[in-house]
């Protein structure tokens, strides 16, 4: 591959003598006209096509990160860059104001496919996110006769729901909401996989109407619960009257090894939130699903997004999870998933304390001893794979669910390389 050059435009002279930006130009620029809420790795990518990466020098990456989950279906999937060209030279948007055919194509297709009512589609996981909050707490006003005014809605600790007000007021992270208050009143947190303490809250107050949890915590550090955990939310939402929201931005659409994470026992949430890799990484889309007493509990003017339901974004949104289902994904994830894991545990404690996952969502937690974990991605990207960190120590194993068995197994011979360098 030839190698991907930036190039600086400006007066004709300078036309005449254009020049490629270095790696460490477009690094620099990035930092000087760019906000700093974010640490990117040193590394300018420039293109993608299935589970591999290349920067603008032209080297290759394995990706063993996947947008965080977004590229469940591969960079650049040839079936999404077709339709999106096409959908795009057609119409791309038109705000709520109007009916477009694709709006109710995706409904159909997802209501179908996963079994509930209705499907109110947004942009991103975050929105997603506000939405179902916003819908639990008119269900809760209108159906549970909460008094207005004081529906509480519950949080697992360790959650990560996003950037927004709402999101920011229901994380435990300092990082997430130190200086950003005042926050949401009547958002409460109760410590994630605790079934008695979920019980004892319920007990205690009348006004909650929403219990909001991860069905696994992914922004934590790959964080599962104990089996039967979801049985025993469902089973104590219903007894109380509470609707469970589950939060499947990442975990949900095929990288757990299941369609959904809750699909592991079976288990039925009365709000799913969708994101991430429902955009296929092309298109930013994102959703709730409920079933109809839930969700028309908003009506005409109650809600709304500009982009979000726009002919594009639902027309990507079809054929990403369509690519899901017909190129069998999940089952994909699930035995990959299985080889990360038994090659993984192999390695010695003093290298790595602890494996955790499902399917293609896992973390490699490392001993502290051994080397910080932004240290490691550095030699991880010098050895031509891609990933993050989560709060310092815990390694993502999450590359896109197209990756074949051979490119995952050149990655982890990279990852376990790289760490029993450090003995």
């Amino acid at each position: 591959m030839q190698p991907v050059r930036s190039r600086i435009f400006g007066s004709s002279k300078e036309l005449s003598r254009r020049r490629f930006l270095s790696t460490q130009e477009l690094i620099d620029r990035d930092d000087k006209y760019g906000g700093r809420h974010f640490k990117p790795l040193p590394v300018v990518l420039a293109k993608g096509d299935g589970a591999h990466l290349w920067d603008v020098e032209g080297k290759r990456y394995l990706d063993f990160l996947a947008g965080f989950s977004t590229v469940n279906q591969g960079h650049c999937h040839p079936r999404l860059v077709k339709v999106m060209r096409e959908q795009a030279g057609k119409l791309a948007h038109t705000s709520r104001a109007f009916y477009s055919e694709p709006h109710g194509e995706l409904g159909e297709y997802l209501t179908k496919l996963l079994g509930w009512d209705r499907f109110l589609p947004m942009n991103t996981g975050v929105e997603a996110g506000d939405t179902a909050i916003k819908v639990a707490r008119r269900w809760g006003y209108r159906i549970k006769r909460i008094p207005t005014n004081q529906a509480t809605v519950i949080f697992a600790e360790r959650n990560f729901c996003g950037r927004s007000i709402a999101a920011l007021s229901a994380s435990t992270d300092p990082n997430c909401y130190t200086d950003f208050g005042p926050y949401v009143p009547r958002f409460d947190k109760i410590p994630f996989n605790d079934l008695n303490a979920l019980e004892r809250k319920f007990k205690e107050d009348p006004t909650i109407c929403a219990f909001m949890v991860e069905p696994i915590q992914g922004e934590a550090g790959v964080v599962v619960p104990n089996d039967g955990y979801l049985k025993g939310v469902r089973d104590l939402c219903t007894k109380y009257n509470v609707l469970w929201i589950a939060d499947e931005v990442q975990t949900g659409l095929c990288r757990t090894g299941k369609r959904l994470a809750v699909d592991h026992e079976n288990q039925r949430p009365d709000i799913l939130i969708l994101g991430k890799a429902l955009s296929g990484g092309v298109y930013p889309v994102s959703g709730i699903l409920a079933d109809e007493q839930i969700m028309l509990c908003l009506e005409t003017g109650s809600h709304g997004s500009t982009f979000g339901g726009s002919p594009l974004g639902n027309k990507v949104a079809l054929e990403a999870v369509k690519i899901l289902e017909e190129e069998n994904l999940a089952e994909n994830a699930r035995k990959l998933g299985d080889i990360v894991r038994q090659e993984l545990e192999k390695l010695p404690k003093d290298i790595a304390t602890e494996f955790r996952g499902r399917g293609l969502l896992t973390g490699l937690v490392i001993n502290k001893d051994l080397a910080e974990g932004w240290d490691i991605c550095l030699k991880l990207k010098e050895a031509g794979l891609l990933t993050r960190p989560a709060h310092g120590q815990i390694l993502r194993i999450s590359p896109p669910l197209v990756i074949t068995e051979e490119q995952l197994r050149e990655g982890l011979n990279i990852l376990t390389t790289v760490l029993r360098s450090y003995k």
